[in-house]
């Protein structure tokens, strides 16, 4: 274990995002978040607490020494997060137990702090995500309304299903994950395609949190000929560990991904590869216990998508706006909220 670092002068704390109050108590109070035992104090020992008695005696002195030296109001705008004021009151009382309570109750940082987290070489946590609205999609309430009761049954701590959508470009399986934050306690980490291969160092700290997470596995690739496929197979059906429980898989795949094969209907003695993998992606797919299909718009629900952006029936003249507009990039989802933002923004 490192020493913990701690701000020595006002510039260091320029870059923190600190919230109301005074800067000096809350930007030490993110330190013992972010301290090299937080983690181990996880599951503290005699030894540990020893250790955290130690760091907090000596944080103290010093946020004693920095108020007086370089007195500063409130550089921040945002409330609090009671795991900073709960930090805050463990390092004033030197509370070494306390100190532990909070980093179990709201784990360490990035996850004491924030919902919304992005996995690329590491954990990126996201304070301010792009969410969006609730009532965004139109066309799949089955869909959505499976999708949310089975969030909900997790984030509840009752058995939940891995959930794959998949279906076509532009439906809204990204945002229907997406929306999922929009739940009380909800977290989501979205991993990057290239993280796949590191994913189990991930799940290994997420296990220790007592937090609930969704996996966000954007656009992915079930092709049997891909890496990541295998990564995932592998965590999957080939871990003896697998996913912990207080984290759900929440995939979207391109229809083509998922039936690439399925159209050549393989024969087993015809073409050994070619069916091995069509056996392969069935396989992994049915890993997930929730599919929702995201079929592709048609005329009649592209028109009602638009309609349902700009808040009011459409005019014949309208309608025939938007499907000259939909000719050259096709009926979806998303190109109705582009031609409807389009009106918006235009008039």
């Amino acid at each position: 274990m490192g020493p913990m670092r701690l701000p020595q002068t006002p510039s260091d704390l320029l870059d923190l995002d600190l919230p109301r109050g005074e800067p000096w108590g809350y930007a030490f109070a993110q330190c013992l978040l972010r301290a090299p035992w937080a983690w181990r104090a996880l599951r503290p020992t005699p030894g540990l607490l020893q250790l955290i008695r130690q760091d907090l005696k000596r944080a103290f002195l010093e946020l004693e020494g920095r108020r007086k030296e370089y007195p500063l109001a409130d550089l921040g705008e945002r409330p609090p997060h009671p795991a900073e004021e709960e930090a805050l009151r463990a390092l004033l009382a030197r509370d070494p137990e306390a100190m532990a309570r909070v980093l179990q109750t709201h784990g360490p940082y990035p996850f004491a702090l924030y919902r919304a987290f992005r996995f690329r070489e590491g954990v990126e946590p996201l304070p301010s995500p792009r969410l969006p609205r609730e009532e965004e999609l139109v066309g799949y309430e089955t869909q959505l309304k499976a999708l949310k009761a089975n969030a909900l049954r997790f984030l509840s701590g009752k058995p939940a299903l891995h959930t794959l959508l998949y279906g076509a470009r532009g439906t809204g399986k990204s945002t229907a994950a997406k929306n999922l934050l929009h739940l009380q306690e909800a977290r989501m980490v979205e991993v990057e395609p290239t993280a796949l291969a590191h994913l189990e160092n991930l799940l290994e700290k997420l296990a220790l949190l007592p937090h609930r997470f969704f996996l966000f596995l954007d656009d992915l690739s079930l092709d049997p000929r891909e890496e990541t496929f295998h990564h995932l197979k592998a965590l999957l059906e080939g871990s003896l560990a697998g996913p912990p429980a207080n984290v759900l898989l929440l995939a979207t795949s391109n229809r083509r991904h998922l039936v690439r094969h399925q159209g050549e209907n393989p024969l087993p003695g015809a073409d050994p590869q070619a069916w091995d993998e069509l056996q392969d992606t069935l396989a992994l797919s049915e890993r997930f216990g929730l599919v929702l299909t995201f079929p592709p718009f048609d005329k009649e629900l592209f028109l009602k998508a638009v309609a349902h952006h700009l808040g009011r029936s459409l005019s014949p003249e309208e309608e025939k706006e938007a499907l000259r507009f939909a000719l050259q990039k096709g009926f979806s989802g998303r190109v109705a909220r582009q031609f409807a933002y389009g009106r918006l923004t235009t008039r």
